[in-house]
């Protein structure tokens, strides 16, 4: 019998648009919130991720009017693309609240960050939130039956990874970091998500590299971006820096497999064709 995908060419598989964030908190010290995939997922199974998927320009587009903090010109210009940049920051912002159920904006009638700290507001959100997952509302409803603005502007752009050939899925992922919001509390959908927790970058590292922790490449790469930060606001300032991205390399002289990024042991001989990614983040 042969292998599922053994006959499949590489260079057919299609790049797919996808923005994942990376929400960090203080409990006390700086914690980032880390999501585990079901085992029946087709991609990523039983792996820990932080909230993503896929980019739909269309879903973007009707939000368009609903989000301050950013417009289209300015967000592909961020991300270094002609057009439609601002569909991955709301990539980024649905399936934080579709995976987490954080929802990142503002009460469009006070503008004063949105809470869930009412029961009534924290049920409609609920509701929205299943509906949403089962394609039954779109996201423009969600914003609209919460009375909510998206805030784009605390939502910051960090690093760019594409999956290397050879896999049957690929993506082009744009990475994002935001502060979590007070008066929400995470809560996985039980379905596609199994578990989630605010993981300290060095315990996750040590659990990943330990192999207690399964996760890929990027993910694994950007949790370790987060340990030389102590708390999540120096975190979130040096997101908001506009300094150059570095392309990362692989080493392999060292005693395992390491993702490096300028500073790093092994960069300067390392190999850039092994792993794709580009990487702002840093202290």
């Amino acid at each position: 019998m042969s292998n599922p995908g053994e006959d499949l060419d590489p260079t057919t598989v299609p790049i797919r648009p996808a923005a994942t964030v990376m929400l960090v908190d203080d409990r006390p010290d700086l914690r980032v919130l880390m999501l585990r995939r079901t085992v029946q997922a087709v991609f990523a199974s039983d792996m820990w991720v932080y909230p993503g998927g896929r980019v739909d320009p269309e879903d973007a587009a009707a939000v368009f009017d609903r989000i301050r903090g950013l417009d289209d010109v300015a967000a592909s210009a961020a991300l270094g693309i002609a057009e439609g940049g601002l569909a991955y920051w709301v990539a980024a912002l649905r399936e934080c609240f579709e995976e987490a159920g954080i929802l990142l904006g503002v009460d469009r009638r006070t503008g004063v960050p949105i809470r869930f700290d009412d029961p009534a507001r924290r049920a409609a959100a609920e509701v929205l939130r299943t509906g949403l997952n089962a394609g039954e509302v779109d996201f423009a409803t969600v914003v609209d039956e919460l009375d909510v603005v998206l805030d784009a502007s605390q939502v910051h752009y960090v690093a760019h990874w594409i999956t290397p050939l050879g896999p049957p899925r690929r993506f082009d992922t744009r990475f994002f970091l935001a502060a979590a919001p007070p008066g929400q509390v995470p809560m996985h959908d039980d379905t596609e998500i199994v578990h989630h927790d605010w993981i300290a970058p060095s315990q996750g590292m040590s659990a990943w590299r330990g192999e207690g922790m399964a996760m890929m490449t990027p993910t694994a790469r950007m949790l370790q971006c987060l340990e030389p930060f102590d708390v999540a606001a120096s975190a979130v300032r040096a997101a908001a820096a506009a300094v150059p991205a570095h392309q990362v390399r692989v080493t392999r002289d060292q005693p395992r497999y390491e993702v490096v990024l300028p500073g790093d042991p092994g960069y300067d001989d390392g190999d850039p064709d092994t792993e794709f990614g580009w990487v702002k983040l840093r202290p």
